[in-house]
């Protein structure tokens, strides 16, 4: 009788994960994807100063996360993984289908199952991208929501700035452009690019002062194009938006929606590289593989289908990876948070 390893071979399962393509997130532009073949990296950060980063190590322990060190709860929320069950129905189905088209047909469903276990570990180092390049800072929190371990990036204070009271940008009488004009001031590089929310960039371009400096009034409606080149005229960033979001559900089972990149701040940065998310060889390669070349012939995101108990029987679908994004950058860009 064929098994479950007959229909989807760990090559085969490989093979998928490396040929499969995702939609971009913004984090693949600004943080371009490598592998390391070591679970211990060192990341330096422009100016050969050594970002605060948790380290890979140690993934032989299987206690609970709660009663954890500091640094072994750090090691552990970097191995990112999720899984799926297989029900015995389903497994029943497969291994013994009624026809060619139904055993395609099933096969294909857990071929979708790993699209969205994938998607999900995605997006996972997604958030964590977003959160360092807005904040410098990163929570790694298990699944139930606990923080387990800050982590920060060491952005210089002097690039940070959180306006309140009549200065936030919701106000009519906010000065818009000396602020981003003073951030630019203090940074050390030119700033080129900006990212923000959609609902910052529009109290952008309907402020007063703002359109006041484009047309020489206040009553034109400005364009992504006139704004654009106003920016540059100035020797300012031009603007872009980020607004994708992702789901999350709860041990409850409330979903619920929230955005990768947060809606009430801004960074600015220039055209250079700004880190990487770094992906590490998960336990389940080390075990699987060994050698330099045969780790480099796998994804970023390890999937396979394993069995762990006969009554009932248990059989699962599970994606997972070793990931943190780097910063290299962190002493080249401005984080300002605009709105309280």
């Amino acid at each position: 009788m064929a098994q479950i390893s007959d229909l989807f071979t760990q090559h085969d399962l490989i093979d998928y994960t490396l040929n499969r393509q995702y939609p971009d997130m913004r984090g693949d532009e600004l943080f371009p994807a490598i592998k390391v073949n070591s679970l211990t990296i060192d990341i330096l950060k422009r100016q050969n100063r050594i970002p605060v980063i948790a380290s890979y190590a140690a993934f032989d322990s299987e206690a609970e996360i709660g009663s954890r060190s500091a640094e072994g709860a750090a090691i552990e929320l970097a191995l990112i993984k999720r899984k799926m069950q297989i029900k015995e129905q389903d497994l029943y189905a497969m291994l013994n289908p009624r026809s060619a088209a139904e055993a395609s047909y099933l096969k294909q469903h857990v071929y979708n199952d790993f699209d969205v276990l994938n998607q999900g570990v995605l997006a996972r180092l997604e958030k964590t991208a977003m959160d360092v390049l807005a904040t410098g800072k990163t929570e790694l929190t298990d699944e139930s929501g606990k923080v387990v371990i800050n982590l920060d990036y060491q952005v210089p204070t002097e690039h940070q700035e959180a306006l309140t009271g009549a200065a936030t940008w919701d106000n009519a009488d906010a000065d818009i452009l000396k602020n981003i004009t003073d951030w630019c001031d203090k940074m050390d590089i030119t700033p080129t690019r900006a990212l923000t929310s959609r609902k910052i960039y529009r109290l952008i371009t309907t402020n007063a002062k703002v359109l006041q400096a484009v047309y020489g009034n206040s009553t034109r409606a400005l364009g992504q194009a006139d704004f654009d080149t106003f920016m540059q005229a100035q020797g300012l960033p031009i603007f872009r938006t980020y607004d994708q979001k992702y789901t999350q559900v709860g041990k409850d089972g409330k979903i619920t929606k929230s955005r990768y990149f947060p809606e009430n701040r801004l960074v600015l940065m220039n055209d250079d590289p700004i880190g990487n998310k770094v992906f590490g060889p998960t336990p389940e390669e080390l075990a699987q593989f060994s050698g330099t070349a045969q780790i480099n012939s796998v994804g970023n995101v390890y999937d396979m289908i394993y069995t762990n108990s006969m009554d009932p029987i248990g059989t699962w679908e599970k994606a997972s990876a070793v990931a943190l994004p780097s910063f290299a950058a962190a002493d080249e860009v401005f984080q300002a948070q605009v709105l309280v």
